[in-house]
């Protein structure tokens, strides 16, 4: 290097040794010169090294030894040959294997880096065949270098089962610290044509939040009879222990199921209740029924037959493309309707109506016309139909969007949103003959739904709910049935359960009100949800069932009556606000009312989440993955869905 060293050849030059505390291989090569001071002595220069070989001096930062080890590399570079020859026999790393030695598997950023790419299958529903591939295996050694990925079967037996495990201790911890518990199942069959039956489960946490867990997706070797359904069931129940974990309700634990004959002799098999239908089905079949009205049959047929055309010919696509966008209309695709879903209907004919002039101008085309002698253009009375059906089909589709939410409590809305649709498709003397026909339709398929007991649940879970407390689609006698059943279940649910210290006195409203946390009802945490029983008294003994139970019974009733009162007399809080909150805020006021309250707002008003996890689970159990095990499926959707990834 330039100005880094100057020759000092001709004779020896005195050098001394460095400390020993100087580790760098160079130094072998190297000693600090000897310069003389004003007084002539003898000092080191710690500015300058001397080339043992050479006697080349070397300027030298303290620290800094490139200078050194340039002059080696130019000058003399037999001796960092050497070097690394003498690193290999001593076993020594050299720089450049130092920086590319693989992580040791057993090492913190091995396994962090392994655990990621397991929570990425799982998460993602990957196969485990994605560590083999070529383009992934390049993305990790591109982000690190030294990492070296672990086998198929090392994921599939080790790194995934080890995060079930993991993940279902929490599982496990959330649903014995829930207040409350309801489930939902379905079952559904692969493209691979193997059966299986998903459950999950719903619970509801003391500080009022809902959490949706996937309890288990189990194959079904035989037929989804009820029976063998409700073994599965029972199966569940027994291996989660949720039939150990405490129910507020004492009615056991809530099962929402779609509305199939067979689910409801699984449920009654399994010794569930209760047992409510899926109001997202029976909307679905009321939908149907009003799209099975002849004229709207036939009008769906002809818009299929329009929109399946655009969809096999690729020239009438470029052709409508082109038409959208001289008319400034979004350059959308039609949509084709899926027979069992009757919101798809509705999408199709939405959709046809949006682009009209754009395929009506395809269809006159030049290019598109000789290709389109059966398919015609809607003629007006069939757009106004369409028009129709739109509008009184858009309501029903709302509802069915409102009730997907997991989070927020939705069995509250089934009556309510049954009472509106109820009332949208009462008859009016402007509907057309196929409006008509379609409300005709739709309220004889919702006459018979929710019937008996699940209709008292149901109303029963209205009333629990802020927004809906006042149940104005009801008359008087009619909500003060459902308060008085209420009141009754909540003394029942309180001498089952009573708290450590007696509540408020009987009639006593301002004890009510002014409740303390300590006199809320306790949930018991022993064996089965109850309490072990504390030591009676000789006197309690003797009189306890003739006085005390009696007194706490009549109590409990004065109490809830009190609860029930003053709740009443509430105002219902905006639709748009959150229940939940609401009654967090308020439980303090309403002790055994909020606790009863959980047992219903926790159920869902669908099956849609047990749904939801077989429509992600294509993705994983297909034909083309027909080897992929029973438990890898249910461990594979369990950990889609309750995972949590790591920071």
């Amino acid at each position: 290097m330039a100005g880094a060293a100057s020759s000092g050849k001709g004779k020896e030059m005195e050098m001394v040794e460095p400390k020993a505390g100087f580790k760098s291989d160079v130094w072998k090569h190297f000693g600090f010169s000897l310069k003389r001071n004003e007084k002539g002595e003898k000092v080191t220069d710690k500015e300058n090294t001397v080339c043992r070989h050479c006697q080349t001096v070397v300027k030298y930062k303290s620290g800094n030894t490139t200078n050194m080890r340039s002059h080696l590399l130019n000058h003399h570079p037999e001796k960092l040959r050497e070097d690394t020859r003498s690193k290999i026999q001593s076993g020594q790393k050299t720089i450049k294997e130092a920086f590319t030695a693989s992580l040791p598997h057993n090492s913190a950023g091995a396994q962090e880096i392994t655990r990621c790419i397991g929570e990425y299958i799982a998460k993602d529903l990957r196969p485990f065949s994605v560590v083999d591939n070529e383009g992934f295996k390049r993305l990790v050694n591109m982000l690190e270098p030294k990492y070296k990925i672990s086998s198929r079967p090392h994921f599939s037996q080790t790194v995934l089962p080890a995060l079930y495990k993991e993940t279902r201790a929490k599982v496990e911890q959330s649903l014995k610290q829930a207040e409350c518990i309801s489930i939902t199942t379905d079952g559904w069959t692969s493209q691979a044509t193997q059966s299986y039956v998903t459950i999950t489960a719903h619970a509801m946490t003391s500080e009022w939040e809902i959490k949706t867990f996937v309890l288990q997706t189990r194959v079904l070797f035989e037929s989804h009879t009820g029976h063998n359904i409700g073994e599965v069931l029972k199966s569940a129940v027994s291996e989660w222990e949720l039939d150990m974990i405490y129910n507020n309700n004492h009615q056991g634990i809530a099962v929402f199921t779609d509305n199939a004959r067979n689910m409801g002799v699984a449920v009654k098999e399994a010794g569930l209740s209760p047992h409510v239908k899926c109001f997202a089905h029976t909307l679905n079949f009321a939908s149907q029924a009003g799209l099975k009205v002849n004229r709207v049959s036939r009008l769906l047929g002809r818009v299929r037959r329009v929109a399946a055309f655009f969809h096999r010919s690729s020239t009438a696509t470029a052709v409508l493309t082109s038409k959208q966008r001289m008319l400034n209309l979004p350059v959308h695709k039609l949509i084709m309707d899926v027979i069992t879903r009757w919101n798809s209907s509705l999408d199709m004919i939405e959709r046809y109506l949006e682009q009209e002039q754009a395929i009506a101008a395809a269809l006159l085309s030049s290019e598109v016309r000789h290709n389109a002698r059966e398919i015609d253009n809607l003629e007006a009375a069939d757009i106004a139909d369409a028009e129709d059906i739109v509008k009184l089909l858009t309501p029903l589709k709302k509802a069915t969007t409102v009730l997907c939410d997991e989070s927020q409590p939705t069995i509250s809305l089934i009556m309510p949103l049954k009472h509106m649709i109820q009332v949208s498709m009462a008859p009016c003397d402007v509907d057309s003959n196929t409006v008509s026909q379609m409300k005709a339709a739709i309220l004889i398929d919702l006459a018979d739904r929710y019937q008996g007991e699940q209709a008292e649940f149901l109303y029963e879970s209205s009333a629990l709910d802020p927004r809906f407390r006042a149940l104005p689609h009801l008359n008087n006698s009619e909500r003060d049935e459902i308060f008085n059943r209420l009141k009754l279940k909540a003394t029942q649910m309180q001498n089952q359960n009573p708290s450590e210290e007696e509540g408020a006195a009987p009639g006593s409203h301002e004890h009510v009100v002014g409740h303390s946390k300590t006199d809320l009802p306790q949930k018991a945490h022993a064996v089965g949800g109850f309490s072990p029983p504390s030591k009676k008294t000789a006197l309690e003994d003797l009189l306890g069932d003739s006085f005390s139970q009696g007194d706490s019974r009549t109590q409990h009733t004065a109490q809830i009556d009190a609860e029930i009162d003053l709740y009443r007399k509430e105002t219902s809080i905006s639709l748009m606000a959150c229940p939940l909150e609401w009654w967090k805020d308020n439980a303090q006021r309403y002790p055994l009312l909020s606790t009863l309250t959980k047992s219903y707002l926790s159920v869902p008003a669908t099956s849609i989440p047990s749904e939801r996890v077989f429509s992600v689970a294509g993705d994983i159990v297909n034909a083309q993955r027909s080897q992929l095990l029973p438990d890898n499926v249910d461990m594979l959707i369990f950990l889609k869905k309750d995972l949590s990834l790591s920071e």
